[in-house]
């Protein structure tokens, strides 16, 4: 096993920090109901002085988004992504728990792609930082206009910054499952997720 009590204790706080991220994924689309509500009621009354909330399409789409990277650390924690159990639930326990552990690191792959291409998709919006700063980080150049959404002027890069926030966890939570994987196949047996 690779330091089981270390990846204990870094499983206890990697859970909460992917729970408390996965939350505000949750409060996030609550707002984009309630918003959404508030819109359609205002369209209906365009007679009566009322209209749709100013942005709503941006609003809407940007909050999914965000939503979407709040849930992909916790979700990868528990195990919840889309599994094809019908084959494997016939293999011995091993094989199980080896099949996880692929599984881990492919996704663990994947979150790292993730998270390279929209850090990429973040510094080609983000219009600050020195040239030598922006270099060391491999940002490349400042844009010379900073890109706004259409109708309200946000900045792109705030939700890219805190999409990027999201699938940096992800990618922490991927790695840190493989770690689990690891030692669970050692042990010869998945623990309860």
């Amino acid at each position: 096993m690779i330091a089981p009590r270390i990846e204990a204790r870094a499983g206890r706080v990697i859970e909460f920090l992917a729970r408390l991220v996965a939350y505000s994924g949750g409060l996030i689309l609550l707002a984009i109901s309630a918003m959404t509500v508030v819109s359609i009621i205002g369209r209906m009354g365009v007679g009566y002085g009322l209209g749709p909330v100013p942005g709503d399409y941006e609003l809407v789409a940007n909050g999914c988004a965000l939503a979407v990277f709040s849930f992909l650390p916790y979700c990868q924690l528990k195990r919840g992504h889309v599994t094809v159990d019908i084959l494997t639930d016939h293999f011995p326990a091993r094989v199980r728990v080896f099949m996880g552990l692929l599984g881990d690191v492919l996704i663990s792959l994947g979150a790292l792609v993730i998270l390279r291409q929209l850090w990429f998709g973040f510094a080609e919006k983000f219009p600050y930082g020195s040239d030598a700063l922006r270099e060391a980080l491999s940002m490349g150049y400042k844009p010379f206009y900073p890109e706004t959404t259409y109708e309200l002027q946000i900045p792109v890069w705030i939700p890219y910054g805190f999409a990027l926030l999201g699938a940096a966890l992800f990618a922490l939570v991927a790695l840190y499952t493989v770690w689990r994987s690891l030692n669970w196949l050692s042990a010869g047996q998945e623990d309860a997720v």
